[in-house]
């Protein structure tokens, strides 16, 4: 039984619903839908997954068995360019459907989360004698 209070007060249905939103904008982003549509076969099932993960992340669940940043760095045509996009339609759709205060500390650890998954889609793109840039 999980005994840590969540990041911030939201549902697992208030998070079920954002990733139900996200992921429809997602499917119709000219850029972003291609590139989803060709890794996701299933869509319920990884809006599911990734709900999962998020309720990991805020809630403190231990319902999430994934790792993140090496589905972004195998996929092959995630580029860092990508998540500026990614956020603003997350940012969009946290600002839509979730109280101020929610969608503000929402917001902040996805682009924390995003941050991360740049560097690491950014390290898989760089040639292997190129210097690391960290920051």
């Amino acid at each position: 039984m999980n005994t840590m209070p969540p990041r911030f007060p939201i549902t697992p249905e208030q998070i079920e619903l954002v990733m139900t939103h996200f992921y429809a904008n997602v499917r119709k982003d000219p850029v972003l839908g291609p590139i989803f549509n060709g890794h996701v076969k299933n869509w319920p099932e990884h809006e599911a997954k990734i709900a999962r993960f998020w309720r990991n992340a805020i809630l403190f669940e231990r319902s999430y068995d994934g790792n993140p940043m090496m589905a972004h760095m195998r996929a092959g045509d995630v580029r860092a360019e990508h998540f500026d996009i990614w956020l603003a339609l997350f940012d969009k759709v946290l600002e839509e459907n979730l109280p101020a205060e929610t969608a503000a500390a929402w917001s902040a650890l996805v682009h924390r989360i995003g941050r991360g998954l740049r560097m690491g889609v950014q390290d898989v793109q760089k040639p292997t004698d190129e210097v690391p840039i960290l920051g």
